[in-house]
């Protein structure tokens, strides 16, 4: 694989939730000074409030405008024709279900333990993440085998013809084939 990563390198970076997409995005954004959107940080406001559509859509297209890298990472079904269309390489974190379970587990309880504080202020609960409907442990796992079908399916779409995929079953194999191949 012939990719050459620099700081003018548009790059979307997608999988599951808890499959590292923000941590391989903080790497990239370091290794090649690109800016590092992170879309749940644009949409989520304070008190787990939503975003309205259109001006997440316009928080998108600004950040995408402040330079000329990015790595978006990020999932949001919604946006897609903004992340998708505006990125030359998407790297696809599609990891085995097993793992993701556990990698979002443990995120979770280390965010409880830390109090850490995320987007706007907010702050997994212990009722919200093991108790509730909208747990983000439980969307992990009911929403993994659509995520996986969609992409298959996007990457194969005419109108996404124009990215490079870069398809990523085990973590091991991010830096062979991402850092490894720099020069």
């Amino acid at each position: 694989m012939d990719l050459k990563l620099n700081s003018h390198s548009k790059i979307l970076i997608v999988g599951t939730s808890g499959s590292g997409k923000s941590t391989l995005a903080r790497r990239l954004s370091k290794k090649f000074n690109l800016i590092d959107i992170e879309l749940d940080a644009l949409f989520w406001k304070p008190n787990w409030t939503e975003t309205p559509q259109n001006i997440f859509r316009e928080d998108i297209l600004n950040a995408i405008a402040q330079g000329d890298g990015f790595v978006i990472h990020g999932n949001y079904n919604k946006v897609r024709d903004i992340t998708w269309a505006n990125s030359e390489i998407v790297i696809w974190l599609d990891y085995p279900k097993w793992l993701v379970m556990w990698r979002v587990s443990k995120r979770s309880i280390l965010r409880l333990i830390k109090n850490e504080v995320l987007w706007s202020g907010n702050q997994e609960t212990f009722q919200k993440t093991f108790l509730s409907k909208s747990s983000i442990i439980l969307w992990a796992w009911n929403t993994y085998a659509l995520r996986r079908q969609q992409y298959l399916e996007l990457i194969k779409a005419p109108e996404f013809e124009h990215l490079k995929v870069i398809h990523i079953t085990n973590p091991n194999e991010i830096d062979r084939l991402i850092f490894s191949q720099i020069t």
